[in-house]
């Protein structure tokens, strides 16, 4: 390889980087529907045609935002807390809070490179969250406690049904994390941050 293109490449993953930081601080200041790819491309000092290179298209590029956010929880909480968080942070609904954990969840859409990132997240969830039991269906039981997380996600969701929809969030986690320690006995709880 020569030196022109190791420097394309170290441009191409600062460039990729760029993005990536820029989107997710418009997604949290503005929302998705009020970023513009535009916006996205000039807060990142890039050209838009670049986000559709790397990402392909706006939805995608979300997804991937919230796939790295993803992955950097799953780096940085131990994986017998990993359940107490997600369900705390799909419960939490204030403003301004992280909702990475509902979008990596609940994704609907119809971009193939959208579900290939939300189906390999899913997994390196599954692979976290099943050592936390020994039992032979490890995967099962770990797909079932993600199962819960996004039921509780859904019926909850835009003035879903009560009395889920209108339950304290720590009375939510107190009546789930008991039924969860039977599928994944060494989950801890965490306290509210």
């Amino acid at each position: 390889m020569d030196d022109h293109q190791q420097v394309r490449r170290r441009d191409s993953s600062a460039s990729r980087a760029a993005l990536l930081d820029a989107a997710a601080e418009l997604f949290a200041e503005r929302g998705y529907d009020r970023t513009t790819v535009r916006d996205i491309a000039g807060r990142a000092g890039v050209n838009q045609a670049l986000l559709f290179r790397y990402f392909g298209s706006k939805e995608a590029l979300y997804a991937a935002v919230v796939a790295r956010a993803g992955r950097d929880k799953l780096a940085e909480v131990p994986p017998n807390e990993l359940f107490a968080q997600l369900l705390r942070g799909i419960l939490d609904r204030q403003a301004g809070q992280d909702h990475s954990s509902q979008i990596m969840l609940r994704s609907s859409a119809e971009d193939v490179s959208v579900k290939a990132i939300g189906q390999e997240l899913g997994q390196d969830y599954i692979r976290a969250l099943s050592v936390l039991t020994d039992a032979p269906e490890a995967d099962l039981r770990a797909h079932l406690v993600l199962a819960w997380i996004v039921g509780i996600d859904l019926m909850r969701a835009d003035g879903g049904l009560s009395p889920l929809a209108s339950a304290n969030p720590e009375q939510v986690v107190a009546c789930v994390l008991p039924a969860v320690r039977t599928l994944l006995e060494r989950i801890k709880d965490i306290s509210p941050e």
